[in-house]
């Protein structure tokens, strides 16, 4: 694609050169299109790849502010990636729409209903006492998710809201950082686990499961002080600065255990957070105070399956279980890690299936089951109809997002399909307890009592 930035234009912003080299390698071959989720559905051009190429050079070049027709658009985005699978000439969209998302955020007034909900969202989820609190008090409005709908602006919003919230929580778990869990018998390596903001409030057995494999295998594990929000929630808000602001923590914190004992990776257990981790060395490119210390921090992160097939694992137990394995977007699309999941599953004993149409992103994509709720929810019956055919018992995947659309849609469908993380099934396999999901399904043992003693 040809441009027409001038140098000092180009020298006006540290993010535009980055993104003239991303359009110039866009040829208009449209082989974007036929993965995306939003042209799928929607069949405009303007909410295709392609088309929200065009919409961001035309822009950026001429230094325009957002328009609400823009808008529209991008924010349609789910920013899956499949279209960077699938691009024959490696165009890296995601830095692209990343960069027109902070643009927006910048020269466009979003109307008051917008700006308050995505307030809410940037000072709530990244946050996780403030984000169970929230939890706690959505149990009080869900009976009236339904009438919520019908309120002009914000309802369909609060109403995907207050449906996506679960009844209950799980309690608040005692492996929770900062702290050391030792390897069981000869210390063979040393890692870092993100904890994350949302995930360990909605489901800290994933953390717990993780670090029992991994112990059990002869890493040790630390979860680092001052660790938190991967900052990926508001990167793709377009909030750049509090983006760059929860990063710089993490950077911090973990070049601390670096420079301290060492580390052998930095594993995180959410992809979507594993997208944007691996991405810090682009995000602080222009910042020489954290641009080494980033690109080192990026090099070390993997996702925990990444990881896990490196060990030797050793399967204890046999299963006569079928699991349809749902790729989250971010692990095969932001992380391409394809098959490396489904290797371990099958090594621990699982039968496992592919999903029909799993290259289509599920919906959830951060808070767009939030911010876009009617698309989520198609793409969602979608997802939850292409898993039915696999006849499964259960339903594995990475990213925690993902299990929260996927348990919805089967609830909205009156099925009791588990939906568990691939490292608690590991864990199973490996000789933990059954995970809490599968045992509430009849599937597998009674939860056993396994504790875990932090090293003090």
């Amino acid at each position: 694609m040809q441009t027409n930035f001038t140098p000092e234009h180009l020298a006006s912003d540290p993010r535009l050169p980055a993104s003239e080299k991303i359009l110039r390698t866009c040829v208009h071959c449209g082989f974007c299109t036929a993965t995306c989720p939003t042209y799928l559905l929607l069949g405009d051009e303007l909410d295709s790849p392609r088309g929200r190429i065009y919409q961001i050079k035309d822009m950026l070049e001429n230094e325009r502010p957002a328009t609400a027709e823009v808008v529209k658009h991008i924010d349609r985005c789910l920013s899956c990636l499949s279209c960077m699978t699938t691009c024959p000439s490696g165009v890296h969209y995601m830095h692209l729409v990343d960069h027109a998302r902070a643009h927006i955020e910048e020269t466009y007034e979003r109307p008051w209903h917008d700006r308050a909900l995505r307030r809410l969202l940037a000072a709530v989820l990244p946050y996780p006492g403030r984000f169970r609190l929230a939890m706690l008090a959505a149990r009080l409005g869900k009976p009236f998710a339904g009438a919520l709908g019908a309120l002009p602006h914000l309802g369909a919003s609060l109403k995907a809201m207050l449906a996506l919230a679960p009844w209950s929580l799980p309690n608040r778990s005692a492996m929770e950082g900062p702290q050391n869990f030792p390897a069981s018998g000869e210390r063979k390596r040393r890692v870092a686990i993100l904890s994350g903001c949302a995930q360990p409030v909605l489901d800290p057995g994933i953390n717990e499961a993780t670090i029992r494999l991994l112990t059990r295998h002869g890493v040790e594990v630390v979860l680092p002080k001052g660790e938190g929000c991967c900052g990926a929630l508001v990167h793709h808000m377009g909030r750049e600065h509090d983006a760059l602001a929860f990063a710089r923590a993490n950077i911090d914190a973990w070049m601390a255990e670096i420079e301290g004992e060492g580390l052998d990776a930095i594993l995180i257990t959410a992809s979507g957070c594993g997208t944007t981790i691996k991405d810090y060395g682009f995000m602080f490119r222009n910042e020489p105070a954290y641009a080494e210390k980033a690109a080192k921090v990026s090099a070390l992160a993997k996702d925990v399956t990444e990881f896990v097939e490196t060990l030797e694992i050793a399967p204890v137990r046999g299963f006569d279980l079928t699991v349809a394995y749902h790729s989250a977007c971010s692990m095969q699309h932001g992380q391409q890690l394809k098959d490396g999941p489904k290797r371990l599953l099958s090594r621990a004993g699982f039968r496992v299936k592919e999903v029909p149409e799993g290259h289509i992103c599920c919906g959830s994509a951060g808070v767009y089951n939030i911010l876009q709720p009617e698309i989520a929810g198609q793409l969602r019956e979608r997802k939850i109809g292409n898993i039915g055919r696999t006849r499964p018992d259960l339903v594995a995947t990475g990213n925690i997002g993902c299990m929260t659309q996927l348990a919805k849609g089967f609830a909205d469908n009156g099925a009791t399909t588990p939906v568990v993380h691939t490292a608690e099934l590991l864990d199973w396999a490996t000789g933990g307890p059954v995970p809490a999901k599968l045992a509430a399904a009849g599937i597998g043992e009674a939860p056993a009592a396994e504790a875990l003693v932090a090293a003090e």
